[in-house]
């Protein structure tokens, strides 16, 4: 895979997490129009640097290192993304109104158990956390791979505590 077909697989991951933003924008929506409260919202801003630098420092580390294509690493990572992206969506979809990229519970909504969801908590992050290092190191990006990951788990600490924080006080 040359410099040129990774930057347009970075550049299909930022439309995708483009269409994230509008489905979002219209959840929100729908959500608040119903009650929704948002919480969490101190560290979004945080979440939203850290997840475009993902996408620049994939581009920049490749264009800027010169590391060529390593086929029995990029493959399966490649397959990882690819994935990652099935994961997000499926949970997108099974969520419906209630996915969003911020942290907004609609009082009196169940809380959603089928799908991915029945499998374990938070799959959504799962897809994160493996795009997150599989997509930098589909071309070698290791640096931006790492970095990531480490600042991610940083984040996920603190979102994932503050989405059980609000799913527990609309249960109570």
């Amino acid at each position: 895979m040359s410099q040129a077909w990774y930057s347009v697989l970075v550049g299909l991951v930022a439309a995708e997490r483009l269409a994230e933003l509008v489905v979002a924008r219209r959840n929100l929506a729908w959500s608040l129009a119903r009650g929704g409260r948002e919480s969490g919202f101190a560290h979004y801003p945080f979440m939203v640097v850290l997840h475009t630098g993902l996408l620049a420092g994939c581009l920049a580390e490749v264009w800027l290192s010169g590391r060529a294509f390593v086929p029995a690493l990029g493959w399966p990572m490649l397959a990882l993304v690819v994935l990652s992206q099935v994961l997000r969506w499926w949970c997108v979809r099974t969520l419906g109104r209630q996915w969003n990229t911020r942290i907004v519970v609609v009082p009196g909504l169940p809380l959603v158990t089928g799908g991915p969801y029945r499998l374990f908590p938070h799959p959504n992050y799962v897809a994160v956390v493996v795009e997150g290092f599989a997509l930098p190191l589909v071309h070698g990006a290791w640096l931006t791979a790492s970095v990531f990951t480490v600042l991610n788990a940083g984040l996920l600490a603190v979102r994932v505590r503050a989405e059980n924080d609000a799913l527990r006080s609309v249960r109570v």
